[in-house]
């Protein structure tokens, strides 16, 4: 039996967004709908303080941006990009195009067309988080979008420089200084100078993922999307300083990030609640780290790996740090979770930053459910049918009208019936059933 000797206030489980986020979004979105560019500028002064007279980056302001950095910061963002783009290149390869044919003469097939126009929020008010524009970006580049627009929110009352260059690296075909709801709402409403897009992407606070929620069905998005989530599951292979430094690593994100340590070593649970503690007074984002740890961290000593595996399932995180003896046991039979990053030598920030798997994630237990952000979420599968002989059609359409008629459905049974007359050469009675 799993003994707790850390308990969080809500580890597992984050409560959806509270009402008045529900309540200001919605009439958000309401106002941007009905007024357009003037609701997406008098919302940037208010929360941004940022008026322009065009959101939109000329490209002298983007080469503006990109000389700020260095050859260095440059080379870094291309490496960081080829990484990503490479993997997202190997799955859009696995996904393929399909014709069978099933019976003679029935031809099923499917094909693999990307959605029109994608929009890319990257989240940049507290910290410039250029990776999210790699991972957003590139990924729906890979994926065949014909339009790809981005939105980050001024940095220190501009643009932030590092998130201009990474979204224009991409390959961003317009670029936004433009946060928060007014940010979604211009990309999923359209403006007089926006067009809409059919799909928003990328993480972002409390009133971004709930802007996407309500705007679900509108626009696809990627998935439902909460605060950072970390589990470091650990035995006496590895010391606590390591599972201390990948709690801390993620707990940092924000205040309601929650981090656990799961492990089977009492030994290790209490080593690594010591140099959390420790740590906690050398981090330069302790401030934030130490409210998510207090709040939300939890440690958890497990019977043995089973143990571990059933409580890991359960909690259905989106980051899982395997630093075991036998780390392939978690990737053979773990089924929920939103990433898995095995061995000591990785860690969650590899993910978050460059090694080229994608880090918006599924977090609040959508690991049940949903993977993270690829191509196949900028991709529709469409299916298509052909019958290419009279007997193929006849024999299918004789089915499907008895089917039809089990149902009570005589118009739809007539369309299979007008073909069993005309294909296969047999009496049927209007609004009848084929013998």
């Amino acid at each position: 039996m799993a003994i707790w000797l850390k308990k969080g206030a809500e580890a597992s489980v984050i409560k959806s967004a509270a009402r008045e986020v529900r309540d200001t979004v919605e009439k958000t979105l309401a106002d941007i709908e009905e007024r357009g560019d003037d609701a997406i500028r008098e919302l940037s002064i208010r929360f941004d303080n940022l008026d322009r007279d065009d959101y939109r980056l000329s490209s002298a302001e983007i080469d503006a941006c990109m000389a700020q950095l260095t050859k260095r910061d440059i080379t870094d963002i291309e490496f960081a990009q080829t990484q990503v783009r490479n993997f997202a290149q190997h799955q859009r390869n696995s996904m393929r195009d399909l014709e069978v044919e099933t019976l003679p003469g029935v031809v099923l097939g499917h094909k693999h067309i990307p959605v029109n126009a994608a929009g890319c929020y990257v989240p940049g008010g507290k910290y410039p988080l250029l990776a999210s524009a790699h991972m957003s970006v590139i990924t729906a580049k890979v994926a065949g979008v014909p339009r790809i627009i981005t939105c980050a929110p001024p940095f220190h009352g501009k643009p932030a420089p590092a998130i201009v260059a990474a979204q224009h690296m991409a390959g961003a075909d317009e670029i936004y200084c433009l946060g928060g709801i007014q940010a979604i709402g211009a990309m999923a409403l359209g403006t007089q100078s926006i067009a809409a897009v059919d799909m928003l992407v990328g993480p972002g606070n409390a009133f971004v993922a709930e802007a996407k929620r309500q705007l679900f069905g509108r626009v696809g998005i990627d998935l439902f999307a909460g605060p950072t989530e970390t589990l470091v599951i650990a035995d006496e292979t590895v010391d606590g300083e390591i599972c201390a430094t990948d709690l801390l690593g993620q707990a940092e994100h924000g205040p309601d990030s929650p981090a656990i340590l799961l492990t089977t070593s009492e030994k290790l649970a209490r080593e690594t609640m010591a140099e959390i503690e420790r740590l906690l007074t050398i981090l330069p984002t302790a401030g934030i780290a130490r409210q998510a740890w207090e709040s939300f961290g939890e440690v958890i000593v497990a019977e043995d790996e089973q143990e571990m595996l059933a409580i890991a399932n359960d909690l259905a995180f989106e980051h899982v740090q395997v630093m075991t003896r036998d780390p392939d046991f978690f990737l053979d039979n773990m089924r929920n979770y939103g990433a898995l990053f095995l061995g000591p030598r990785t860690n969650v920030s590899y993910g978050d930053k460059v090694i080229g798997t994608n880090h918006t994630l599924p977090t609040k237990k959508a690991a049940r459910y949903t993977g993270g952000l690829w191509v196949g979420k900028f991709i529709k599968t469409c299916t298509y049918q052909k019958v290419m002989t009279d007997e193929a059609s006849s024999l299918i359409g004789e089915y499907c009208s008895r089917l039809c008629a089990l149902e009570g459905f005589s118009g739809h049974g007539e369309q299979a019936n007008i073909r069993v007359r005309r294909y296969g050469h047999k009496h049927v009675p209007y609004a009848g059933i084929a013998e």
